[in-house]
């Protein structure tokens, strides 16, 4: 299976977008908390999260490709196939059956909901969030409009409140609060 260094070479290949990079690496970080959780192999959890988008620049503005390109980009690399069918799954291209494709498709939005909080309050700091300031942010539909939140709220697909899941999901971010500049 692909390393993570080779995993972020490739990201840092095809993804030159900073904000976007940042995006993966939270998407990762959800995604390993997530495989501690469940007791899950954390390596391919996180390899799923941290190439989900690797394409996304090749194919923002036809996003019918989007997902497909990335499996085409990495065609040449020891990448499982199920972690092929969850970065399928989270765009939407493959019906989510497994625990892997339901919990990749509910943290790709909750990253970004995440950061949309941090970066409204003063601090613009991870650190002073909590679950219950997100809760709040979560009723108001004109925060973060892009972070959906039936996605985020599938968590329940996959047996977690959506407090649990904010709850893995802020503190795995808050774990490489560094990295994200938040």
């Amino acid at each position: 299976m692909m390393d993570r260094e080779r995993a972020l070479a490739l990201l840092k290949e095809h993804v030159k977008t900073k904000n976007l990079i940042k995006h993966c690496l939270a998407v990762e970080a959800i995604m390993r908390a997530l495989a501690r959780h469940f007791g899950e192999d954390e390596e391919k959890w996180g390899l799923a999260g941290l190439i989900h988008d690797l394409d996304y620049e090749y194919t923002k503005n036809d996003p019918e490709k989007h997902c497909r390109v990335t499996l085409e980009l990495l065609e040449n690399e020891d990448i499982p196939q199920d972690v092929k069918d969850a970065i399928l799954a989270h765009c939407g291209k493959k019906e989510r059956n497994t625990l892997m494709e339901k919990a990749i498709y509910a943290a790709d939005p909750t990253s970004g909901f995440i950061v949309a909080a941090a970066l409204i309050r003063p601090e613009k700091k991870l650190e002073v969030l909590d679950v219950d300031f997100l809760k709040r942010r979560f009723k108001e539909k004109a925060f973060a409009k892009g972070a959906s939140r039936e996605k985020m709220r599938s968590c329940e697909d996959f047996g977690m409140s959506l407090d649990e899941f904010l709850k893995i999901s802020l503190e795995a971010m808050k774990s490489i609060s560094k990295e994200l500049g938040l």
